[in-house]
Order: structure tokens, then sequence, then C-alpha cells
């Protein structure tokens, strides 16, 4: 399936939207794919919101202009992640823009985290030679923490100067929340989304894998928005624990409401002796 997230930069929690499931589609031959699914996902997120502002974030796979140009059908604009290897065309337009004196560099310092920047960005540029009369904006980062240095590029539509750089940059990393918040926390953090989930001969495994993400739905909305999961999830320390300290109340106790369930978990709860049934027959 192709998943998405609303994320943003100053929020760990992320909420999940409908998936995509990548499955041969009704009436065709050929197998279906990332890119197909994705166009579906945009014309069904566009009917369900037409007017909400979005800027779609994804990697370098995506960076090709009939994908662009999607995004630009549906009025969303994009940060997208872009390698020298796969976009050289690109590359070698910043560099020769860089010659030419078009390009802004500049070193910025970062007094809260300790990290240091080095940016490049020049705007008007062809996406690659196929289509080079899509234009892009293209953004390049070098992030030194002590002696780790990360290298990040984008291209997006948006528009890019000293001004915007900084939170544009913070937009394009924040993708990875849809790898580590999401898909991460699915896999590794006691939710069990593997593989397993691939079961079926039709359509099993669909309505599997869009019941986990609607649990995880609930779950992301109580993250963001409930006071009483937050101070479980402090007080255990971690979302594995908390699962399963939430399903070994489940198995032994009759509980009113997920609130008393969670009050449970925050503030203890008296333990009764077993009573136990004779059978005297």
């Amino acid at each position: 399936m192709l998943g998405a997230a609303l994320i943003h930069p100053d929020k760990r929690a992320v909420i999940p939207l409908m998936p995509e499931p990548i499955v041969k589609q009704d009436g065709t031959e050929k197998n279906d794919c990332e890119r197909n699914a994705a166009k579906r996902l945009i014309v069904k997120l566009r009917q369900d919101h037409p007017h909400l502002n979005l800027i779609v974030t994804e990697d370098s796979l995506s960076a090709n202009a009939p994908h662009i140009q999607v995004l630009q059908d549906h009025k969303l604009h994009y940060i997208l992640g872009v390698k020298e290897g796969d976009h050289a065309s690109l590359f070698e337009h910043v560099a020769a823009a860089e010659q030419a004196g078009r390009v802004t560099s500049y070193d910025r310092d970062d007094s809260e985290t300790g990290l240091r920047h080095r940016v490049r960005l020049v705007s008007d540029m062809p996406l690659n030679e196929a289509h080079a009369d899509l234009r892009v904006n293209f953004l390049e980062c070098w992030e030194w923490d002590g002696d780790q240095v990360q290298h990040f590029s984008w291209v997006t539509d948006l528009r890019v100067n000293k001004g915007t750089v900084y939170q544009l940059m913070r937009g394009g990393r924040a993708r990875w929340r849809i790898e580590n918040e999401t898909f991460n926390t699915l896999k590794n953090q006691g939710d069990h989304f593997e593989h397993n989930y691939g079961h079926g001969s039709q359509h099993l495994s669909v309505v599997f894998a869009v019941l986990r993400m609607l649990a995880f739905f609930v779950d992301q909305v109580q993250q963001l928005c409930c006071p009483l999961f937050q101070a479980v999830w402090a007080k255990l320390g971690s979302k594995r624990r908390l699962w399963e300290r939430r399903r070994a109340l489940c198995y032994d106790y009759a509980l009113d409401s997920m609130r008393h369930l969670f009050e449970a978990l925050l503030y203890g709860w008296k333990k009764m002796a077993p009573i136990f049934a004779v059978d005297s027959s």
C-alpha cells in the first residue's frame, strides 16, 4: 500500500491519511504500481479536502515531471528530494548557474541545537532535459554535527530565498516522520504491522491494513490532543510498554471505557484477591 500522513516539523505526532492499496485494478492487465497509487491518492485527497492548504514532501522517486504535473493539477505545493545520481541534468544546470553567479550560498549556525548549516539555492531551474519547460526552485543543504556531515537537496515550487530557506529545509526534512513516526512505530513499537497482513486471496489484506491504520489514527489523535494519554505515555516511558500494559489490563479486568483504562495506568489500581469458582459435584 501507499501510505501518507499529515506531518509538521514541530509536532512528533502524525495524522495518517487513508492508505491507497497497490493492487491490480479492475479491468486492467498490468500490475499496479506506486506511481498510479499516488495519482489515485491525490485525487481522493482533493475530493475529501478541496480547500486544505498542503505542501507535499516526498523522496527523489517522486521528483519527476508526470508526478509534479499531477500535484500542480490539484493545486498542491511540493518539496521533493532530489539526488545527483537520479537528476544529473538538474545538478549540471545548478553548477552552470553557480558559474554565472546566480546561486546564493551562505552559512547558518543554530545556537539552540549547535548545528552548522551551509545552504545553496537557486530559482528557475529545468527539472531535466526531457522536461526543460518544467521549472523548479533548487535548495541544497549540508549539516554539521561535530564531525558528522549530512547532505540534503530538494526541488520546490515555493519561493526560495534567505528568508524562506530554513523553513523549507525543515519542511523537507520532516518527510522522515512518515518513516519514523509512522511506519517505524507501526512495525517496531508494539503494533506488529508486518507482512503477516498480506493474507487473503482478494481483499482481506487490504481490510487488515485499513483497520490497523484506523487504530493508529486514533492513537495519534490521543497523542496529540489527550492530556491523559500523554501523562500515561510519559509515566511508562515508551509506546511499547504502554501497549503491553494496556493489553495486560484488558486481559484481566472489566473496564468501563478507554478513560477508565488510562486512569488505571496513570494512578494505579487496587488488586483484589482472586475468588475461585468451586465445583462441588
